[in-house]
């Protein structure tokens, strides 16, 4: 009788182990699956701030965020093949600052460094000073926001020009038929502002200054990323989707770097 119950004992607590360890292995199973995405959303901040801390982009007024924004945009670019693997040009124009502010940055993405920091023209219809309002509609003389892909050089009635592809359907991706190109302008530059108080506009094109616009498109030219950044509400993009990032990091977590993709 005692061996009996010795034995049904034994076995009540054999099937109480071997529950907890099936339990205690599915929540480690779970947590693992967790701390991935957390360890890879971490190391993907982790890489943006080791460049922006790198190219010194705080110190020019470039925020983080904005940063951010832009370096997820290409990160998704690179993933869907729609960069060159050399593709090593960031540019980012913030239209939430004012004209009067130098809101243009290129920067090398693979070296870690700014290229250029510079004034950028906004269209006439978003706004004098400030850029308020967006469209990516024709005649519009407004600045459109969003994820654009440099092409090709031309000479047009500006000069030197470069074309612009927009990448986000129903903002921006009309640029093409409506002439949205990179290109030099007089009422950009600090001369300007003296004149004028803030930077000239343009007809909805990011205008930078004869100074330096040779080297603006010799910089950025043939399929590199522009990002515009601005305030609406109504902006969204695929491209801004962390997933793609954060599953690329996943399956190889021990290291993140641009220059792989």
């Amino acid at each position: 009788m005692r061996k009996h119950l010795w034995c049904v004992t034994f076995s009540v607590l054999f099937l109480a182990t071997t529950i907890v360890s099936w339990r205690s292995a599915g929540a480690n199973k779970s947590d693992g699956k967790v701390n991935s995405t957390l360890n890879a959303k971490e190391l993907f901040n982790q890489y943006v701030n080791n460049l922006y801390q790198a190219a010194s982009l705080q110190q020019t007024g470039l925020a983080f965020d904005v940063f951010e924004k832009a370096v997820t945009g290409y990160t998704n670019l690179k993933l869907s093949h729609q960069l060159p693997q050399s593709s090593s040009v960031l540019t980012v124009v913030d239209f939430t600052k004012s004209s009067r502010e130098k809101r243009m940055w290129i920067i090398d993405l693979f070296s870690k460094q700014l290229l250029l920091n510079t004034w950028v023209a906004h269209g006439q219809g978003s706004g004098d000073e400030m850029a308020t309002s967006f469209s990516d509609r024709n005649d519009s003389h407004q600045s459109s926001l969003g994820f654009y892909l440099t092409d090709n050089v031309y000479m047009g009635k500006h000069g030197r020009s470069l074309h612009l592809d927009g990448l986000d359907e129903g903002f921006n991706s009309n640029a093409r038929m409506r002439d949205i190109v990179v290109h030099g302008a007089s009422y950009v530059g600090q001369s300007a502002i003296n004149r004028k108080g803030y930077v000239g506009r343009s007809f909805g094109c990011p205008a930078v200054s004869p100074k330096v616009i040779d080297q603006v498109i010799n910089t950025i030219k043939d399929k590199t990323v522009l990002f515009i950044n601005g305030n609406d509400d109504t902006y969204n993009s695929k491209y801004l989707d962390e997933t793609g990032p954060l599953n690329f990091i996943a399956a190889d977590s021990t290291s993140f770097d641009l220059a792989r993709l």
